[in-house]
Protein backbone atom coordinates (compact mmCIF):
# COMPACT_ATOMS: atom_id res chain seq x y z
CA UNK A 1 0.00 0.00 0.00
CA UNK A 2 0.92 3.45 -0.61
CA UNK A 3 1.93 5.99 2.89
CA UNK A 4 -1.38 7.60 2.46
CA UNK A 5 -3.30 4.32 2.04
CA UNK A 6 -1.26 2.87 5.15
CA UNK A 7 -2.24 5.61 7.42
CA UNK A 8 -5.86 5.84 6.73
CA UNK A 9 -5.39 2.18 7.72
CA UNK A 10 -3.97 2.44 10.92
CA UNK A 11 -6.00 5.44 11.58
CA UNK A 12 -9.28 3.40 11.12
CA UNK A 13 -7.86 0.99 13.90
CA UNK A 14 -6.93 2.56 16.69
CA UNK A 15 -5.89 6.35 17.63
CA UNK A 16 -1.94 6.73 17.05
CA UNK A 17 0.48 8.14 18.84
CA UNK A 18 3.06 11.06 18.03
CA UNK A 19 5.58 11.36 19.74
CA UNK A 20 6.86 14.28 21.65
CA UNK A 21 9.94 16.95 21.04
CA UNK A 22 13.56 16.80 21.12
CA UNK A 23 13.82 20.40 22.75
CA UNK A 24 12.88 19.24 25.80
CA UNK A 25 15.18 15.97 25.84
CA UNK A 26 18.46 17.49 24.55
CA UNK A 27 18.05 20.44 27.05
CA UNK A 28 17.68 17.62 29.90
CA UNK A 29 21.04 16.71 28.88
CA UNK A 30 22.46 19.98 29.32
CA UNK A 31 24.93 19.95 26.49
CA UNK A 32 27.66 22.92 26.29
CA UNK A 33 28.43 24.69 23.06
CA UNK A 34 31.12 22.53 22.01
CA UNK A 35 28.65 19.38 21.98
CA UNK A 36 26.54 21.27 19.25
CA UNK A 37 29.23 22.12 17.27
CA UNK A 38 31.35 18.73 17.64
CA UNK A 39 34.34 19.24 15.05
CA UNK A 40 32.31 21.89 12.47
CA UNK A 41 34.08 24.62 11.63
CA UNK A 42 31.75 27.30 12.05
CA UNK A 43 31.83 31.43 13.03
CA UNK A 44 28.73 31.52 15.32
CA UNK A 45 27.85 30.17 18.98
CA UNK A 46 25.81 27.29 18.00
CA UNK A 47 24.55 26.07 21.64
CA UNK A 48 20.92 25.97 21.53
CA UNK A 49 21.14 24.82 17.53
CA UNK A 50 19.15 21.28 18.30
CA UNK A 51 18.97 20.59 14.70
CA UNK A 52 22.86 20.79 13.92
CA UNK A 53 22.85 17.76 16.68
CA UNK A 54 21.31 15.37 13.67
CA UNK A 55 25.37 15.70 12.56
CA UNK A 56 27.00 16.47 15.31
CA UNK A 57 25.41 13.78 17.73
CA UNK A 58 23.15 11.54 15.94
CA UNK A 59 23.09 8.99 18.64
CA UNK A 60 21.84 11.36 21.11
CA UNK A 61 19.12 12.21 18.01
CA UNK A 62 18.96 8.07 17.90
CA UNK A 63 18.33 7.67 21.60
CA UNK A 64 15.68 10.04 22.06
CA UNK A 65 13.87 8.36 18.86
CA UNK A 66 13.87 4.96 21.08
CA UNK A 67 12.57 6.40 23.58
CA UNK A 68 9.76 7.58 22.04
CA UNK A 69 9.19 4.30 19.90
CA UNK A 70 9.33 2.26 23.60
CA UNK A 71 6.54 4.80 24.87
CA UNK A 72 4.65 3.97 22.24
CA UNK A 73 4.42 6.68 19.50
CA UNK A 74 3.75 5.37 15.81
CA UNK A 75 4.12 9.02 14.44
CA UNK A 76 8.11 10.14 14.88
CA UNK A 77 9.12 13.61 13.82
CA UNK A 78 12.00 14.50 12.92
CA UNK A 79 14.59 16.96 14.46
CA UNK A 80 14.41 19.67 12.30
CA UNK A 81 11.88 22.33 13.56
CA UNK A 82 14.63 25.40 12.66
CA UNK A 83 16.44 23.02 9.79
CA UNK A 84 15.75 25.54 7.05
CA UNK A 85 17.69 28.34 5.76
CA UNK A 86 16.06 31.31 7.31
CA UNK A 87 16.31 29.35 10.37
CA UNK A 88 20.08 28.16 10.38
CA UNK A 89 21.43 31.83 9.53
CA UNK A 90 21.10 32.83 13.00
CA UNK A 91 23.69 30.34 13.50
CA UNK A 92 25.78 30.70 10.20
CA UNK A 93 24.90 27.43 9.12
CA UNK A 94 22.86 27.49 6.27
CA UNK A 95 24.95 25.75 4.45
CA UNK A 96 24.42 22.64 6.75
CA UNK A 97 20.64 22.65 5.98
CA UNK A 98 20.92 19.44 3.74
CA UNK A 99 23.11 17.45 5.63
CA UNK A 100 20.99 18.32 8.70
CA UNK A 101 17.81 17.14 6.99
CA UNK A 102 19.38 13.69 5.61
CA UNK A 103 21.09 13.07 8.49
CA UNK A 104 17.32 13.77 10.94
CA UNK A 105 15.71 11.72 8.01
CA UNK A 106 18.11 8.42 8.23
CA UNK A 107 18.20 8.29 12.26
CA UNK A 108 14.55 8.06 12.23
CA UNK A 109 14.33 5.78 9.02
CA UNK A 110 16.54 3.86 11.01
CA UNK A 111 14.89 3.89 14.43
CA UNK A 112 11.55 2.49 12.93
CA UNK A 113 13.00 -0.03 10.65
CA UNK A 114 15.23 -1.43 13.53
CA UNK A 115 12.07 -2.50 15.26
CA UNK A 116 10.47 -6.35 14.19
CA UNK A 117 7.01 -5.71 15.92
CA UNK A 118 4.56 -5.93 13.19
CA UNK A 119 3.41 -1.92 14.10
CA UNK A 120 2.76 0.47 11.93
CA UNK A 121 4.81 3.62 12.02
CA UNK A 122 5.30 6.83 10.36
CA UNK A 123 8.81 8.57 9.85
CA UNK A 124 7.52 12.22 9.33
CA UNK A 125 10.23 15.35 8.14
CA UNK A 126 9.02 18.06 10.48
CA UNK A 127 8.80 21.76 9.17
CA UNK A 128 8.55 24.99 11.27
CA UNK A 129 7.27 27.91 10.21
CA UNK A 130 10.73 29.81 10.30
CA UNK A 131 10.81 33.33 11.70
CA UNK A 132 9.77 35.36 9.16
CA UNK A 133 5.91 35.62 8.19
CA UNK A 134 4.66 36.41 4.82
CA UNK A 135 1.13 37.82 6.10
CA UNK A 136 2.46 40.46 8.30
CA UNK A 137 5.09 43.27 7.77
CA UNK A 138 7.49 43.75 10.15
CA UNK A 139 7.97 47.36 10.09
CA UNK A 140 4.77 49.12 11.49
CA UNK A 141 6.16 52.36 9.71
CA UNK A 142 5.69 50.43 5.59
CA UNK A 143 2.52 47.44 5.89
CA UNK A 144 3.79 46.48 2.14
CA UNK A 145 7.07 45.36 3.37
CA UNK A 146 7.91 41.98 3.25
CA UNK A 147 11.57 40.53 4.50
CA UNK A 148 10.63 37.32 2.04
CA UNK A 149 8.56 36.33 -0.58
CA UNK A 150 6.62 33.88 -1.39
CA UNK A 151 9.10 32.17 -3.88
CA UNK A 152 11.80 32.57 -1.59
CA UNK A 153 9.85 31.00 1.04
CA UNK A 154 8.41 28.18 -0.83
CA UNK A 155 12.68 27.85 -2.38
CA UNK A 156 13.18 27.45 1.19
CA UNK A 157 11.01 24.80 2.17
CA UNK A 158 11.49 22.83 -0.80
CA UNK A 159 15.25 22.81 0.21
CA UNK A 160 14.55 21.19 3.57
CA UNK A 161 11.83 18.68 2.24
CA UNK A 162 13.86 17.36 -0.77
CA UNK A 163 16.52 16.60 1.93
CA UNK A 164 13.92 15.24 4.31
CA UNK A 165 12.67 12.78 1.61
CA UNK A 166 15.68 12.10 0.27
CA UNK A 167 16.95 11.08 3.68
CA UNK A 168 13.98 8.37 4.32
CA UNK A 169 11.12 10.51 5.32
CA UNK A 170 7.42 9.04 4.66
CA UNK A 171 5.27 12.44 5.40
CA UNK A 172 6.19 16.03 5.19
CA UNK A 173 4.79 17.57 8.92
CA UNK A 174 3.78 21.34 8.18
CA UNK A 175 4.00 22.32 12.22
CA UNK A 176 3.41 25.16 14.69
CA UNK A 177 1.96 27.00 11.73
CA UNK A 178 1.08 30.88 12.98
CA UNK A 179 1.24 32.06 9.03
CA UNK A 180 -1.40 30.55 6.50
CA UNK A 181 0.71 31.72 3.77
CA UNK A 182 4.04 30.30 5.03
CA UNK A 183 1.97 26.88 5.43
CA UNK A 184 0.69 27.71 1.73
CA UNK A 185 4.15 28.02 0.68
CA UNK A 186 5.19 24.93 2.55
CA UNK A 187 2.54 22.76 0.96
CA UNK A 188 3.43 24.14 -2.36
CA UNK A 189 6.56 22.99 -2.07
CA UNK A 190 5.59 19.55 -0.85
CA UNK A 191 3.50 18.85 -3.90
CA UNK A 192 5.91 20.21 -5.97
CA UNK A 193 8.41 17.67 -4.56
CA UNK A 194 5.89 15.16 -4.83
CA UNK A 195 5.17 15.75 -8.69
CA UNK A 196 8.75 16.13 -9.19
CA UNK A 197 9.46 12.53 -8.18
CA UNK A 198 6.58 10.95 -9.90
CA UNK A 199 4.89 9.70 -6.85
CA UNK A 200 2.30 11.25 -3.79
CA UNK A 201 4.12 13.03 -0.75
CA UNK A 202 1.53 13.09 2.33
CA UNK A 203 1.68 16.14 4.39
CA UNK A 204 0.48 16.84 7.64
CA UNK A 205 -0.57 20.49 8.88
CA UNK A 206 -0.87 21.27 12.56
CA UNK A 207 -1.86 25.14 13.45
CA UNK A 208 -0.91 26.80 16.62
CA UNK A 209 -3.14 29.73 18.29
CA UNK A 210 -1.90 32.72 19.33
CA UNK A 211 -5.21 33.40 21.85
CA UNK A 212 -8.49 31.76 23.33
CA UNK A 213 -10.38 32.98 21.23
CA UNK A 214 -8.77 30.46 18.67
CA UNK A 215 -6.62 32.48 15.46
CA UNK A 216 -3.36 31.95 14.23
CA UNK A 217 -0.93 35.11 14.37
CA UNK A 218 -2.44 36.48 11.02
CA UNK A 219 -5.73 36.46 12.43
CA UNK A 220 -7.26 33.31 10.90
CA UNK A 221 -9.99 31.36 12.52
CA UNK A 222 -9.59 27.41 12.58
CA UNK A 223 -12.09 27.17 10.39
CA UNK A 224 -10.80 29.57 7.80
CA UNK A 225 -7.31 28.11 8.13
CA UNK A 226 -8.57 24.44 7.11
CA UNK A 227 -10.50 25.84 4.27
CA UNK A 228 -7.31 27.14 3.12
CA UNK A 229 -5.54 24.06 3.52
CA UNK A 230 -7.79 21.47 2.54
CA UNK A 231 -6.61 21.45 -1.06
CA UNK A 232 -3.43 19.91 -0.10
CA UNK A 233 -5.12 17.31 1.04
CA UNK A 234 -3.17 16.80 4.28
CA UNK A 235 -3.32 13.28 6.19
CA UNK A 236 -3.91 15.32 9.21
CA UNK A 237 -5.32 18.47 10.25
CA UNK A 238 -5.25 19.82 13.68
CA UNK A 239 -3.53 21.89 16.59
CA UNK A 240 0.14 22.18 18.54
CA UNK A 241 2.05 23.75 20.51
CA UNK A 242 0.76 27.62 22.06
CA UNK A 243 -1.59 25.57 25.22
CA UNK A 244 -2.25 23.00 26.81
CA UNK A 245 -5.22 20.09 26.47
CA UNK A 246 -7.47 22.11 28.86
CA UNK A 247 -6.82 25.56 26.73
CA UNK A 248 -7.04 23.54 23.55
CA UNK A 249 -10.08 21.59 24.35
CA UNK A 250 -13.06 23.64 22.73
CA UNK A 251 -10.87 23.97 19.56
CA UNK A 252 -9.86 20.49 19.35
CA UNK A 253 -14.07 20.23 19.19
CA UNK A 254 -14.50 22.76 16.96
CA UNK A 255 -11.97 21.30 14.37
CA UNK A 256 -13.26 17.94 14.66
CA UNK A 257 -17.00 18.98 13.39
CA UNK A 258 -15.73 20.45 10.16
CA UNK A 259 -12.47 18.57 8.77
CA UNK A 260 -13.04 15.63 6.26
CA UNK A 261 -9.76 14.21 7.49
CA UNK A 262 -8.01 12.97 10.33
CA UNK A 263 -7.26 15.06 13.30
CA UNK A 264 -3.82 15.16 15.15
CA UNK A 265 -3.89 17.44 18.14
CA UNK A 266 -0.49 17.79 19.90
CA UNK A 267 -0.27 20.01 23.21
CA UNK A 268 1.61 21.51 25.69
CA UNK A 269 2.55 20.42 28.97
CA UNK A 270 0.11 22.85 30.08
CA UNK A 271 1.00 26.14 30.37
CA UNK A 272 4.19 27.51 31.38
CA UNK A 273 5.17 28.76 34.84
CA UNK A 274 7.09 32.17 35.76
CA UNK A 275 10.56 30.60 34.78
CA UNK A 276 8.77 29.57 31.41
CA UNK A 277 8.82 25.43 32.52
CA UNK A 278 5.75 23.05 31.90
CA UNK A 279 4.75 21.60 35.40
CA UNK A 280 1.95 19.75 34.21
CA UNK A 281 2.29 16.13 35.23
CA UNK A 282 1.85 12.87 32.55
CA UNK A 283 -0.56 11.54 34.03
CA UNK A 284 -2.33 14.89 33.98
CA UNK A 285 -2.03 15.64 30.23
CA UNK A 286 -3.19 11.78 29.56
CA UNK A 287 -6.21 12.51 31.17
CA UNK A 288 -7.24 15.86 29.61
CA UNK A 289 -6.61 13.97 25.97
CA UNK A 290 -8.42 10.65 27.08
CA UNK A 291 -11.45 13.00 27.16
CA UNK A 292 -11.09 13.82 24.06
CA UNK A 293 -11.13 10.60 22.34
CA UNK A 294 -14.10 9.72 25.09
CA UNK A 295 -16.42 12.78 22.70
CA UNK A 296 -14.73 11.37 19.71
CA UNK A 297 -12.68 14.55 18.86
CA UNK A 298 -9.14 12.58 17.58
CA UNK A 299 -7.23 10.39 15.13
CA UNK A 300 -3.61 11.19 16.68
CA UNK A 301 -2.25 12.36 19.39
CA UNK A 302 1.01 13.69 21.06
CA UNK A 303 2.95 16.00 22.90
CA UNK A 304 4.82 19.27 22.22
CA UNK A 305 6.73 21.86 24.62
CA UNK A 306 7.61 20.55 28.05
CA UNK A 307 5.98 16.43 27.26
CA UNK A 308 8.49 13.83 27.89
CA UNK A 309 8.48 10.18 26.63
CA UNK A 310 6.86 9.55 30.10
CA UNK A 311 4.34 12.26 28.69
CA UNK A 312 3.53 10.04 25.51
CA UNK A 313 4.05 6.38 27.36
CA UNK A 314 1.00 8.18 29.68
CA UNK A 315 -1.11 9.04 27.04
CA UNK A 316 -0.40 5.45 24.62
CA UNK A 317 -1.72 3.51 28.04
CA UNK A 318 -4.34 6.12 28.83
CA UNK A 319 -5.78 5.74 24.91
CA UNK A 320 -5.83 1.96 24.80
CA UNK A 321 -8.90 0.79 23.48
CA UNK A 322 -10.55 4.09 23.01
CA UNK A 323 -12.08 4.51 19.48
CA UNK A 324 -10.71 6.57 17.13
CA UNK A 325 -12.70 9.90 15.84
CA UNK A 326 -14.70 8.87 12.37
CA UNK A 327 -13.95 11.25 9.82
CA UNK A 328 -17.40 13.04 8.77
CA UNK A 329 -18.65 13.48 5.21
CA UNK A 330 -18.92 16.82 4.70
CA UNK A 331 -21.79 17.74 2.38
CA UNK A 332 -20.83 19.78 -0.49
CA UNK A 333 -20.55 23.54 -0.94
CA UNK A 334 -18.60 26.75 -1.97
CA UNK A 335 -16.39 27.43 0.83
CA UNK A 336 -14.16 30.17 1.16
CA UNK A 337 -11.75 31.61 3.55
CA UNK A 338 -10.76 35.27 4.79
CA UNK A 339 -9.80 35.58 7.99
CA UNK A 340 -13.27 33.77 8.72
CA UNK A 341 -14.94 30.78 7.19
CA UNK A 342 -17.75 31.81 4.24
CA UNK A 343 -19.81 28.92 2.27
CA UNK A 344 -22.64 28.91 0.24
CA UNK A 345 -25.02 25.90 0.13
CA UNK A 346 -24.48 23.64 -3.20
Amino acid sequence: MSVRDRFLTAAKRRILIKDGPYGTQVQARKLQEADYRGDLDLSADQKGNNDLLNVTRPKLIEEVAHDYISAGAHILATNTFNANRISQADYAAEHLVGEINRSAASILRKAVDARDDGIDRFVCGAVGPTNKTLSISPDVNDPGHRDVGFDEMKAVYREQIDALIDGGCDVVLIETVFDTLNAKAAAMATMEAGEELGRDIPMMVSLTLTDMAGRNLSGQGIEAFWYSMRHARPLTIGLNCSFGATELRPHVAALSKIADAAVMVYPNAGLPNELGEYDEAAETTAALVKEWAGKGYVNAVGGCCGTTPTHIRAIADALEGCSPRRIPQIPPALRLAGLDAFSVAA
